[in-house]
């Protein structure tokens, strides 16, 4: 494996806690790359727990949301993992902040192989938490990896719904033929220049005119709420040209074969609840269930405490990974 350079003092964007105890980890997937994880395992617990492996949102870090879910869940007695995704954060990959429905999906899978074989977790009993984007991969992950047992999805994005279709929808086949021709124009030019282009994360500052959830976007990653150097989204943004993986490639696309039980949770004022309702839907059995939380937004369920669900988090756990 590669021998990565982790950042040993505490930078999240949230505080640590001092029930939990804190170690950096990392492990490897099936292709190869080197993934840096927190591990965040109750004080003093005793014997194999069940355990959880959290990611997102999508152009994230684990010092985020992730770090964040997972902390907390291990507050509440499950032993948790927080991971940085292939090319993101301290996790290796080149091109940087490169991103794959392929490889992002198996490094959920490469963080349930590295759960298993822990001494002190229970490998009947794993789950995984996505977050934004990472609740489609999330999704896409526990439809072929029998060995998850619970999932759940906070504040879900479909990546590649949206970039085949833009938000809401909105694009049709002409606009997408344009955006692949631009994207593939760009790929001749990053080539030619041995470059890699990044469109940048959210704006800085973001314009009064953008859409209001441009602007929930904005009072999360680049402020001091939830700002960090290794997060694509605060900063550069994700490759450019990772788009036209995502328009070719469908998430989710066995949804409605998943026999795991899946809790899906998310604003009701969010612009992207349209996403959790419509996968809901494809969805079967008595084991799943859509949880909207009353006038929450896209951002309040990546760090706000008081709104996100956790005890209704954890019942779910508590339920499903005995």
């Amino acid at each position: 494996m590669t021998n990565l350079q982790l950042v040993t003092e505490w930078d999240k964007t949230f505080p640590k806690s001092d029930k939990v105890e804190h170690k950096k980890v990392v492990f490897h997937n099936h292709y190869g790359f080197t993934l840096a994880g927190d591990l965040y395992t109750p004080k003093n617990a005793l014997g194999k727990l069940a355990a959880i492996a959290v990611c997102g949102p999508f152009g994230a870090c684990k010092e985020q949301s992730a770090g964040l879910y997972a902390q907390e869940m291990a507050e509440r007695g499950f032993l948790t993992l927080a991971f940085d995704p292939s090319f993101m954060g301290e996790s290796s990959g080149e091109p940087r902040n490169m991103a794959s429905v392929d490889i992002n999906t198996e490094d959920f899978s490469a963080a349930v192989d590295f759960l298993s074989v822990q001494d002190n977790v229970d490998p009947e009993k794993i789950g995984i938490i996505g977050i934004c984007g990472w609740g489609g991969m999330a999704l896409n992950v526990v439809s072929m990896d029998t060995r998850i047992k619970a999932t759940v999805t906070s504040t879900m994005y479909n990546m590649s719904r949206v970039n085949a279709n833009d938000y809401f929808d909105a694009m049709d086949e002409d606009g997408r033929y344009a955006l692949l021709q631009r994207l593939n124009k760009q790929r001749t030019e990053d080539y030619k220049e041995n470059k890699t282009t990044y469109p940048g994360g959210v704006a800085d500052p973001m314009p009064e005119a953008a859409p209001w959830y441009f602007h929930d976007y904005h009072n999360y990653y680049k402020t001091e709420r939830g700002y960090h150097a290794r997060s694509a989204n605060s900063n550069e943004g994700r490759v450019d040209t990772a788009k036209l993986g995502f328009i070719n490639t469908p998430t989710a696309s066995r949804s409605s074969e998943i026999r795991s039980a899946v809790l899906m949770i998310h604003g009701d004022r969010a612009h992207s609840c349209y996403f959790s309702k419509d996968e809901f839907k494809k969805l079967k059995s008595d084991n799943k269930e859509l949880l909207l939380i009353p006038n929450a937004s896209h951002t309040d369920l990546y760090d706000k405490k008081d709104i996100i669900p956790f005890d209704k988090i954890e019942s779910f756990f508590k339920t499903y990974l005995k």
